[in-house]
């Protein structure tokens, strides 16, 4: 199933489709969209995620990177849909 993710990258709205077949997350498929590499950032996260507790850590690092790159307004949609 495709779901729709919306977005602003430097100041530009965009939208796309995506399905998690191709990509772990809808930060992945943005950042994938943007033809920005993401090999350092997803160390980094995994080095953030294992000497942290719970999950928070994790999702704050990456929003706060996402921020640093450009990107804003970051929405998922699920199945496509504007609920």
């Amino acid at each position: 199933m495709a779901h729709k993710v919306s977005y602003k990258y430097q100041g530009e709205e965009k939208e796309f489709l995506f399905t998690y077949s191709e990509f772990h997350n809808m930060h992945e498929a943005v950042a994938d969209a943007e033809g920005i590499d993401l090999t350092q950032f997803l160390a980094m996260e995994q080095q953030v995620i294992s000497i942290t507790k719970g999950k928070a850590a994790g999702r704050n690092f990456r929003d706060a990177e996402f921020l640093k790159m450009g990107f804003t307004d970051l929405y998922f949609w699920k199945n496509g849909g504007e609920e």
